[in-house]
């Protein structure tokens, strides 16, 4: 069986009062819209559901852009295949994934996380839970600063893309995200590569949320390209937590998480296919986990 889900994530599901506001809640409608398939949409008191059939999967996105900071979702996942993205517009976008891959039974879910930066993505990691997604709600995040983009999973570190400018290597810290999360059916590619197909005698598939933060940077649509990344940095009297150097990196305990987590849960890194890459990724020379 093989369903997408799709959440995209622009590093916050923040929405502010003011200018740099920073907000937290818990509710969709404060923080976002439907974006396609209204009838897809279930609401149930703070619970919203997804659904696909073989009509349509459904999606939604975030009233505003941020830059900087924290977006949590708690899903519980259909059982099948889903996907999230944190994604900027335009050609040279940047952007952060979530994605599920469908499973068969008997089979782990494979979450696989993606960065693209100015466009170039290719930067695929893939691992297996320690949990089984569909059977409760559990909280994925996304950490955002200047130094580095954090995968959590239940405040758990699954993967780091650290900023290396030093080195030449670009790093997305001057475009505002928007933050889309939908369930479609991809089963040309998510499942064992597409060789296995959706069972739509199972239909509808539902995907959970609940849960909605945004702990970010708004960077309402008034404010110039090159003044958003300057109201979003801490500078004089005017400090944001992900500035705070206790958030340049990992804290030893997340160090030692993250190691865990590769060791035994991992099943693919970009970095170590040397078939697609024959020559190493410049950024993997560098990186450390």
């Amino acid at each position: 069986m093989a369903v997408s889900f799709k959440m995209c994530v622009s590093f916050g599901l923040f929405v502010g009062l003011m200018m740099l506001g920073l907000v937290s809640s818990a509710k969709f409608d404060e923080l976002f819209q439907p974006g396609w398939a209204m009838d897809h949409f279930i609401y149930e008191g703070e619970l919203l559901k997804l659904k696909l059939d073989n009509y349509s999967g459904a999606g939604f996105a975030s009233k505003s852009k941020y830059l900087f900071g924290k977006v949590t979702l708690q899903i519980k996942l259909v059982e099948g295949d889903s996907a999230g993205t944190m994604s900027s517009d335009g050609p040279n976008h940047n952007e952060f994934d979530f994605e599920f891959l469908g499973n068969t039974t008997g089979e782990p879910y494979l979450v696989q996380t993606n960065v693209y930066v100015n466009g170039v993505g290719n930067r695929e990691q893939r691992m297996n839970l320690w949990f089984d997604p569909t059977k409760d709600f559990h909280s994925y995040s996304i950490l955002w600063n200047q130094r580095q983009v954090v995968f959590l999973v239940d405040e758990t570190p699954i993967r780091v893309h650290t900023n290396m400018e030093h080195k030449g290597i670009p790093f997305p810290k001057d475009q505002a995200m928007g933050v889309y999360s939908s369930i479609w059916n991809a089963d040309d590619w998510a499942t064992r590569g597409g060789l296995v197909k959706t069972d739509w005698s199972h239909a509808p598939f539902i995907a959970s949320y609940k849960g909605f933060e945004i702990d970010a940077c708004e960077c309402p649509v008034s404010v110039a390209a090159n003044e958003i990344a300057d109201k979003c940095r801490s500078s004089g009297e005017k400090r944001f937590w992900w500035d705070e150097p206790t958030m340049s990196e990992l804290s030893v305990h997340q160090s030692h998480q993250l190691v865990w987590v590769r060791a035994n849960h991992l099943v693919y890194d970009y970095c170590t296919d040397t078939a697609r890459f024959p020559v190493m990724p410049v950024e993997c020379e560098h990186h450390h986990h």
